[in-house]
């Protein structure tokens, strides 16, 4: 993982044990912040192909076609 989207995750895990109180608006944000760690945890970016200098060319024909 990205080391921005580890920080991101962190900060939010912060800001989440600092939302204590006991108020509807606290427990509400306190629940969006907690659900967005989760659902970013959850995320599993996909893995881009290496974009090294072989050229596949049946996705540039299918390219080249749409053009």
């Amino acid at each position: 993982m990205l080391p921005t989207y580890l920080l991101a995750r962190d900060h939010l895990q912060r800001a989440a044990a600092i939302i204590q109180g006991e108020d509807n608006r606290s427990r509400q944000l306190r629940y969006i912040i907690e659900r967005t760690v989760t659902l970013m945890d959850d995320f599993q970016p996909e893995e881009e192909p290496d974009q090294g200098n072989v050229l596949n060319f049946a996705e540039f024909r299918a390219r080249s076609a749409v053009r």
